[in-house]
């Protein structure tokens, strides 16, 4: 049944825009958790493109001389080397890349939960449908997002190029979308794009799916209510294609080099959650829409 015009002007903007209000709420939730982790993710980066570098610069012998350093000796070597506030290189298109991220992954499961696979009347979900439908967000999540995605790995490496005596490619995040556009064209910034929405769709099934499914348990099965105890509860231009980049990855560095970086990615993959999904819920109960 249609709201009268009148009537509906009178409503909160959450509730005459609730698709976009849920994409704006999550794009902030999302600042926050990015902003918090974020020189985890730097430090991921750094471990994974080292090799790469090393390999440029030396041939062969960098199997032997390669500057792997950990994760927190690259962390500390970033703020001796280049200052603390070099932790959040590259911070701004990962807000970006999140903003979209998030709010295209948030909007397309609750539509599919809501609209397309439906809830029951007594508010069970089934599982599989949480699976294809996470599975589903992220892939379109990380389709928006591929652009800035691209970008913030660009721009978290600039400070390595300026210690290797390179000249900085980028002035500038702006700059950087530019200069990727002019070079490769739209299909540049698409580039990975194929490995990307791979991961995204994996990482989704679990965060999406776990997170829905635990909370709805626990609200609907146990005293626990909707609040924030229960949410914590819950909780390449190198490559030719993603082949291409295993192949050299694994002929160049030995098959182990595929892990670089797994225990700061591991590490920051659960607070990033903890904070978003608590912040997520937090500001939409103050923007008057329902829970998640």
């Amino acid at each position: 049944m249609s709201v009268p015009e009148d009537e509906e002007r009178l409503l909160p903007l959450a509730q005459r825009w609730p698709r976009a209000s849920k994409f704006l709420l999550s794009g902030c939730a999302a600042t926050v958790a990015e902003l918090a982790t974020f020189p985890l993710d730097l430090t991921k980066t750094r471990l994974q493109m080292q090799g790469e570098a090393a390999l440029a610069r030396l041939g062969d012998s960098a199997r032997d001389s390669a500057p792997y350093r950990g994760m927190v000796r690259t962390a500390l070597g970033i703020v001796q080397e280049e200052g603390f506030r070099k932790l959040w290189q590259g911070v701004t298109p990962a807000i970006y890349r999140h903003i979209v991220y998030s709010g295209g992954r948030m909007v397309t499961y609750e539509h599919l939960r809501e609209v397309v696979f439906g809830k029951t009347e007594d508010k069970h979900y089934p599982l599989w449908k949480s699976v294809i439908g996470g599975m589903m967000a992220g892939v379109v999540g990380q389709f928006l997002a591929n652009p800035t995605d691209l970008v913030k790995v660009q721009m978290q490496m600039e400070g390595k190029r300026k210690l290797e005596g390179k000249p900085l490619r980028f002035r500038g995040v702006h700059h950087a979308f530019a200069k990727i556009l002019a070079e490769g064209g739209i299909r540049g910034l698409w580039a990975g794009w194929v490995p990307n929405i791979q991961r995204a769709a994996l990482v989704n099934m679990g965060d999406l799916t776990t997170y829905d499914t635990v909370k709805h348990y626990l609200v609907l099965n146990t005293p626990l209510e909707d609040n924030i105890m229960t949410h914590g509860l819950s909780r390449g231009l190198l490559y030719k294609s993603s082949t291409d980049c295993l192949i050299q990855a694994v002929q160049g560095e030995g098959f182990m080099s595929l892990y670089k970086g797994f225990l700061p990615s591991w590490l920051r993959m659960t607070p990033w959650s903890l904070v978003f999904w608590l912040t997520y819920e937090k500001i939409r109960e103050m923007s008057g829409v329902s829970p998640f």
